[in-house]
């Protein structure tokens, strides 16, 4: 299957995989501070490991850094 994640086509193996799985796959350092867009639509954290990714989504992890101010 081929995924576009944040920009760029990556291939992989599996024909489906839960947003979870693709998470650990890529190695994601800190999952719990990611929000992930699964084909432009935020997926819920608490649905990360019901929610299929299948062949041609597009998947972007965004991560939010807090800012200090003055």
């Amino acid at each position: 299957m081929t995924i576009k994640t944040n920009g760029e086509e990556k291939s992989f193996s599996e024909a489906t995989m839960t947003v979870a799985d693709l998470l650990r796959r890529m190695a994601v350092e800190t999952p719990d501070t990611v929000s992930v867009q699964l084909n432009g639509s935020f997926v819920e954290r608490v649905a990360f490991t019901a929610t299929v990714v299948k062949d041609r989504d597009e998947v972007d992890f965004l991560y939010f850094l807090g800012g200090g101010g003055r």
